[in-house]
């Protein structure tokens, strides 16, 4: 064969494997797309951790021990010999498969996910891989995975998996378990896998009917191969079951935001949000520090205006009840939810790259929904809205909202005024509805708000740094391990009402309020000024978004913005401190009217 041939043969083959892996991509998206179908509509799930941790409730031994309920093992570093005893003990004879889908039911949530084994090693259901389950080991002798199966068929609600693939306490070559087993080098990782892991997804995709999604947890040493392994094994079982983001290395269906946490800005994959009711995800007895009804539903709202699921937690006790508290806040979010679920349950985000200071926004084609949390003593205000509005009511009560547009074609400017009642329909989170023409269309550059304010936010700045160097955005939207002065941030905005402004910085606290570093001599650059400003405590404020993350504002100094127009800002460091290694970690910067 001629060198010409022969490089015609390979290029046609190059091609046809170019052709075949194309095609590949575009089926498997297909297959993705379909399973998600149900799960973007849902919008809103019910968790379930419930496990032999449930029985210590937080106590070891006489001992309080701190942090989360189903880590008591790891927390106490309880050997396996002694932690294997509470299967003994584990009788919960006040478990209703029926009750705890009401639960569900009373909440709006369209799915359960429920911890089949956690990181302690305990299957919850009959598992035949290991006698180390519900059905062999305790007196209860009843798989309450098949009952809650069955209740979940009746009920209409998906059932849907927790497994933790790679944390398993129990077993020598499980990951975690130090104290037992304190030579990590013997551990065979692989090994668990294929022996434990793999059988045990395997059991539960065939034991119990259809499944809508497998909830993986804490990738750690799992491998990119190992991941996508377990999610084509998924797959293979049962095509319609979603794979969770927490698989790890970016294989899942979708993504998954860190405990309590709801991701902010351009989210570019289906995402969810896990969160616990209290400050626990196992039953902890001592744990009574519940979010109000307020909070949660607040949280729902603001994770589907980001364009995710909401995963909300309950915590069973050892006999199987869900705590009254948990029943109770359930039931208010139905409630709320029974109004208002056309714009929850399959609504789409908010057309606006960052929130509006009275709210926020969930959308769908022909609708905008403007959830309401700080009702206006007059009227509602609204800049950047381009879409005309054909029509205005409340959600609640169908009343016609009276309005007027306008638009300031000097200034670039936008404006929808909505005459509201003086009083709003609902004391958490008020709807009112617009009908638009298609999907919304908005300015979605930054710009001066209604009360004055400019609001620069950390995820929507440029960032100047090294790439994979330095600073990051968090999936809060915060800019952390902001350590170096050589990186810096600039932002572009737009002023329609000038005057003079006090310079704001919002920086975070780490979760819990555990520790803030302060200090950092700043200088920003904006409207021909320069600023020279430090990173101070000049007071907290409660973070909207979660009060796990409690936000510090430091005033940086004044700025004069002497004509309306499009301005640019540079947040440069002159110094940072680093000596808790935290640096600066910024969520905003405030441009605030300052009173005549």
């Amino acid at each position: 064969m001629s060198f010409a041939r022969q490089g015609i043969g390979l290029l046609a083959v190059s091609l046809a494997l170019t052709t075949a892996t194309s095609f590949a991509q575009t089926t498997a998206e297909q297959a993705r797309e379909k399973r998600l179908q149900w799960w973007r509509e849902a919008r809103f799930g019910m968790f379930i951790h419930w496990g032999l941790y449930a029985i210590p409730a937080g106590e070891w031994k006489g001992q309080l021990i701190p942090g989360i309920g189903e880590w008591i093992m790891n927390r106490a570093k309880i050997p396996v010999a002694e932690y294997e005893q509470l299967a003994k003990q584990f009788n919960p004879v006040k478990f209703n498969a029926d009750q705890w889908v009401a639960v569900a039911k009373s909440a709006g949530a369209k799915y359960i996910v429920i911890t089949s084994k956690h990181h302690d090693g305990f299957a919850m259901y009959g598992s035949r891989v290991s006698k180390y389950n519900i059905v062999d080991a305790t007196p209860f002798r009843r798989d309450p995975i098949k009952e809650l199966a069955a209740a979940c068929q009746r009920g209409g609600v998906k059932l849907c998996f927790y497994y933790s693939q790679t944390q398993d306490w129990h077993e020598p070559d499980g990951d975690g378990n130090t104290w037992d087993w304190p030579d990590v080098s013997k551990k065979n990782f692989a090994r668990y896998l294929e022996d434990k892991v793999k059988p045990q997804v395997r059991e539960l995709l065939t034991n119990y009917g259809p499944i809508g999604l497998i909830w993986f947890d804490t990738p750690r040493v799992i491998t990119a191969e190992q991941s996508q392994g377990l999610r084509d094994l998924v797959h293979s079982i049962q095509p319609d079951c979603i794979v969770s983001g927490r698989v790890g290395h970016g294989v899942g269906d979708y993504d998954s935001a860190g405990d309590n946490q709801i991701s902010v800005g351009v989210v570019k994959r289906d995402w969810e949000t896990p969160v616990t009711m209290n400050d626990t995800w196992g039953f902890k007895k001592d744990d009574s520090n519940w979010k109000s009804p307020a909070v949660l539903i607040k949280q729902l709202t603001r994770t589907v205006s980001r364009g995710g699921n909401y995963l909300l937690n309950v915590g069973p006790t050892a006999e199987g009840l869900i705590p009254q508290p948990s029943v109770e806040r359930m039931a208010q979010i139905g409630a709320w939810l029974r109004v208002n679920s056309e714009a929850v349950n399959g609504a789409a985000p908010s057309p606006f790259p960052y929130e509006l200071p009275w709210g926020l926004i969930t959308t769908r084609t022909g609708k905008m929904y403007l959830h309401v949390f700080e009702w206006p003593k007059n009227e509602l205000v609204i800049h950047g809205l381009k879409s005309k509005v054909g029509k205005a009511y409340l959600l609640a009560n169908k009343n016609t909202v009276k309005f007027t547009q306008s638009s300031d074609k000097a200034v670039d400017l936008d404006v929808l005024r909505l005459q509201l009642p003086a009083t709003p329909p609902d004391a958490n989170d008020s709807i009112v509805a617009l009908e638009i023409e298609g999907r919304a269309q908005v300015d979605t550059s930054l710009q001066q708000q209604p009360d004055g304010t400019v609001t620069l936010v950390a995820y929507l700045a440029e960032m100047h740094n090294a790439p994979g160097q330095g600073m990051r955005v968090d999936s809060r939207g915060v800019v952390e391990r902001w350590l170096r002065k050589e990186d810096w941030l600039s932002w572009d905005f737009k002023v329609t009402g000038p005057g003079d402004f006090e310079v704001v910085l919002v920086t975070s606290e780490q979760k819990y309020g555990n520790g803030w570093e302060g200090g950092h001599r700043v200088t920003l650059d904006t409207a021909g000024q320069q600023i020279a400003g430090a990173v101070n405590n000049d007071g907290r404020e409660e973070n909207p978004s979660d009060n796990y993350w409690p936000y510090v504002r430091s005033k940086a100094g004044r700025v004069k913005v002497d004509k309306a127009g499009r301005y640019h800002l540079d947040l440069k460091p002159e110094s940072i401190e680093t000596q808790r290694k935290l640096g600066l970690t910024l969520v905003s910067v405030m441009l605030v009217p300052v009173a005549k």
